[in-house]
């Protein structure tokens, strides 16, 4: 399977740190209608992530959705992901791409159109656009506003999913300003009800896409 044609239909991206139900949370996300898997942690040591990150990735391919590692194209060719999603800052698309191949899923964060234009000659199948307003998992980051998301819209010439602050009251303007695409991160890392909370997102998506 190509990297393009397992982005198809794609539209809900879980982003979640490690945590102590991560297959069974990760489980109730994709029933409620999540449909790719990011695992991004910060504070495992290599060892440990790549531990997590081999357990996930078995999850997700018995679940049927891609799933990517963050940072580290490295640990997500050891662990059998899908993928790997970097950051301005992280390993280069060009290096991730040589490593995993070329039906591997790169991913690359942007947060201003000149990152958006740059990206546009590197070998990668996505971008993610953002943060739409400051959020806790980008301390010190601004948010970027509505504006870049229609920038990205008109600009972009590939897939790209928008973070920062996706819940079902403020996907109708992301899908409005031209987004079709979401990552969600808190409105399911802290619902006590994953499959619930996926479900009224993807719904709010869902429903204002055909809008």
């Amino acid at each position: 399977m190509t990297a393009a044609s397992r982005l198809d239909g794609r539209r809900l991206y879980l982003c979640t740190p490690d945590r102590p139900d991560l297959q069974g949370f990760v489980a109730a996300c994709v029933r409620g209608g999540v449909d790719l898997v990011q695992l991004r942690d910060k504070q495992l040591d290599a060892r440990s992530l790549l531990a997590r990150a081999g357990l996930l990735a078995a999850t997700c391919r018995d679940l049927g959705v891609p799933f990517v590692l963050n940072d580290r194209p490295d640990l997500a060719l050891e662990c059998g992901a899908d993928g790997v999603h970097v950051g301005q800052d992280d390993a280069p698309p060009e290096l991730c791409r040589r490593l995993l191949g070329p039906d591997a899923l790169i991913g690359l964060s942007t947060h201003d159109p000149e990152q958006l234009d740059a990206a546009a000659a590197e070998p990668v199948d996505y971008v993610s656009v953002g943060p739409v307003v400051a959020t806790p998992t980008k301390p010190g980051r601004p948010g970027v506003g509505l504006g870049y998301v229609a920038h990205a819209a008109a600009a972009a010439g590939r897939p790209f999913f928008v973070t920062g602050g996706a819940t079902p009251t403020s996907v109708p303007a992301i899908v409005a300003a031209g987004a079709g695409r979401v990552v969600v991160v808190r409105w399911l890392t802290e619902a006590s009800d994953p499959e619930a909370a996926a479900r009224a997102i993807r719904t709010a998506l869902d429903d204002a896409r055909a809008g």
